[in-house]
């Protein structure tokens, strides 16, 4: 039996809008719509963008006719309650239907993943399971609207400064023709595209890869990938190392020492016993590694040793749920 002093899921954004924010617990605030209402926030934020140099133009069209959307409320309310298991998690994402299709996808984009990686050096069949999870490999990229969902959102006031930003972020990308007002749809948080990336997300890491200069993650699958790859480049993937593999833990195995902060030499876990699932000894590895048990606050043991492109893909999405599962769905998709 393991022995348990360390609980807690450490759960981030899951699911569409997953990228860096969603899902967790919300700090109470006073909502900005007792303070004014949604035209005056509209008018602050049409001053502000004209001040960062978006055209009148853009901010006409953008806010023709919108209206607080309650069904985002509801929604973004609704996230910060997670409730699945890990097995229900992991099982529910790594269906065969998942797994069948991003073989598919895999070896349809197979020329455009591999030109994608000379460039950024990172796993295609990593690259796929992200596509595959944000959005079942762009089969469905949501249909709020966004500047609505961001507009809602911001007037809410539980995240203005956060949403503010984003809406912000999202007119300079209209403004700019990356894409069309009526193609910018996404989550009810704002998140867009295939690859799911917030608006400022979309500024920093956005990719035009097919050089028809526009960064258009919605339809292009070049830059849609790229992007992907790209957001995995800058957040420190190391090119041709594994992300992690599931191990067998000893009887007693302390968990204070699990989580993916704990990076320790192979030869260290080895040392406390742990083996591979099958239980042979740990491969030779270079470099630091963690324990992660991703259900260890409801009872589930299933653990695995992790390294640094296991990080990577937490600052895609913050949980180790979400980060466990790209690995494994990119072990079968490839």
């Amino acid at each position: 039996m393991i022995t348990r002093r360390r609980l807690g899921l450490g759960l981030g954004g899951v699911g569409l809008g997953g990228v860096g924010f969603g899902g967790m617990a919300l700090p109470a605030a006073a909502p900005a719509r007792a303070q004014q209402s949604f035209q005056a926030f509209l008018d602050g934020v049409r001053q502000e963008a004209r001040r960062a140099g978006v055209s009148q133009a853009t901010l006409n069209r953008a806010f023709q006719g919108l209206r607080p959307n309650e069904r985002v409320l509801e929604l973004d309310r609704r996230q910060a309650e997670f409730t699945q298991t890990w097995p229900q998690y992991r099982d529910a994402r790594l269906s065969p239907t998942r797994i069948e299709n991003g073989r598919r996808a895999f070896a349809e984009n197979r020329a455009t993943l591999e030109a994608i990686e000379r460039r950024f050096r990172v796993s295609p069949r990593v690259i796929v399971a992200i596509w595959g999870l944000e959005t079942s490999y762009g089969g469905f990229t949501g249909n709020f609207n966004v500047i609505e969902a961001l507009a809602t959102l911001a007037w809410e006031g539980r995240r203005a400064a956060f949403f503010r930003a984003e809406l912000l972020a999202a007119l300079r990308i209209l403004d700019a023709g990356h894409i069309g007002f009526e193609r910018m749809r996404g989550s009810h948080a704002g998140a867009m595209g295939q690859p799911q990336f917030m608006p400022t997300s979309f500024e920093r890491l956005a990719v035009d890869f097919d050089g028809d200069g526009r960064r258009d993650i919605w339809d292009s699958r070049p830059d849609a990938l790229a992007s992907i790859a790209n957001y995995l480049a800058r957040s420190g993937w190391r090119e041709g190392e594994i992300w992690g593999f599931e191990v067998a833990l000893p009887p007693g195995f302390d968990t204070a020492l699990s989580g993916h902060q704990n990076m320790r030499p192979p030869r260290d876990w080895a040392r406390l016993g742990v083996r591979r699932a099958s239980g042979a000894a740990l491969p030779p590895l270079e470099n630091e590694w963690a324990v992660v048990i991703p259900g260890l606050s409801r009872g589930d043991e299933q653990a695995f040793l992790v390294g640094q492109n296991f990080l990577a893909i937490r600052r895609y999405n913050p949980s180790n749920f979400y980060a466990t599962v790209v690995g494994l769905l990119s072990d079968r998709v490839a």
